[in-house]
């Protein structure tokens, strides 16, 4: 999905969705089985859990934190991992993702989606500044982070994608913050890609925003899936209904993503961890088989 600033971009793009294929069986076992979304406005697909970096990714210059980051992303990409969010608002995350894309070789799979966050213009600037710590010649996902100065960088957004630059656009919020304002857009914009939030307890969105999003085409990518961990603390130690098995779930992260992306208007979720195995737990959500509306209903419950 990347074009990455090598002479040997044409060949790996057109062979990237055939890479997995060639690699060895012991690094693609979820890849293979992993649950896609398709996003509307192309009919490309893409893994349903990613990652996000904020704070996460924020290490700075300490190359020993930076390595550790690298093996992070290592885990993500050998467990079918491809959409990375990140935003200059991050510090130095996209930087260090950059990094470590550059030490792994920039895996074929890679969705890179960014943001713009300026009040005063210069969108053009960060996108440029993005590409190069990103170590790219396109972003796939270029948003309007939190909606900031939207009116402005929307026209110049489109400008970027008819120039090649992106792939797709978007906007973003949090926090379930500024919803009737992200609805207002959703109907009046083209937009290819909306991020909010969205987990088993702040369900909001349920109401309008994902039927919304479902009659506009436009693909949804869920943040703050453990409410920054607080999800997590709040439910490890408790057990795991015994009905957990049936979906393939074997701790709480997976039982909490499993929840968010079987959301039929959901296309994917981005979790964030500093820690291998931890994303190793999360990335375990893309294997088995998803709950269907009623064990949804169900799990829903048990948590509340």
């Amino acid at each position: 999905m990347q074009d990455r600033r090598s002479p040997r971009l044409s060949r790996r793009q057109l062979l990237g969705g055939l890479a997995w294929l060639a690699a060895p069986p012991l690094l693609r076992p979820l890849a293979a089985a992993a649950h896609r979304r398709t996003i509307p406005a192309s009919g490309e697909t893409v893994p349903a859990v990613g990652m996000g970096t904020w704070i996460t990714f924020n290490v700075g210059n300490d190359t020993a934190l930076r390595n550790e980051r690298t093996e992070v992303l290592r885990a993500f990409f050998e467990h079918g991992g491809g959409m990375i969010d990140s935003s200059p608002m991050y510090g130095s995350s996209e930087a260090v993702v950059g990094y470590g894309l550059e030490r792994l070789g920039y895996p074929s799979g890679l969705f890179s989606a960014t943001k713009v966050w300026s009040w005063t213009g210069g969108g053009e600037e960060q996108i440029a500044e993005s590409l190069d710590l990103w170590g790219l010649s396109r972003l796939d996902l270029e948003q309007v982070h939190n909606l900031v100065d939207w009116q402005s960088h929307l026209p110049m957004l489109r400008e970027q994608r008819e120039a090649g630059r992106i792939r797709y656009i978007g906007v973003t919020t949090s926090h379930g913050r500024r919803h009737a304002e992200l609805e207002r857009i959703m109907r009046r914009e083209p937009l290819d890609f909306v991020q909010l939030t969205y987990n088993i307890l702040d369900r909001e969105a349920e109401e309008r925003l994902l039927p919304l999003a479902a009659d506009r085409g436009i693909a949804v990518i869920a943040n703050r899936p453990f409410r920054r961990k607080a999800l997590i603390r709040r439910f490890e130690g408790r057990p795991l209904p015994d009905w957990a098995g049936e979906i393939s779930v074997s701790n709480w992260p997976q039982f909490l993503l499993k929840f968010i992306i079987s959301h039929p208007v959901v296309t994917c979720a981005i979790p964030a961890t500093t820690r291998v195995d931890h994303m190793r737990e999360n990335m375990g959500a893309l294997d088995g088989p998803l709950p269907d509306a009623e064990l949804r209903a169900r799990m829903a419950r048990y948590v509340s």
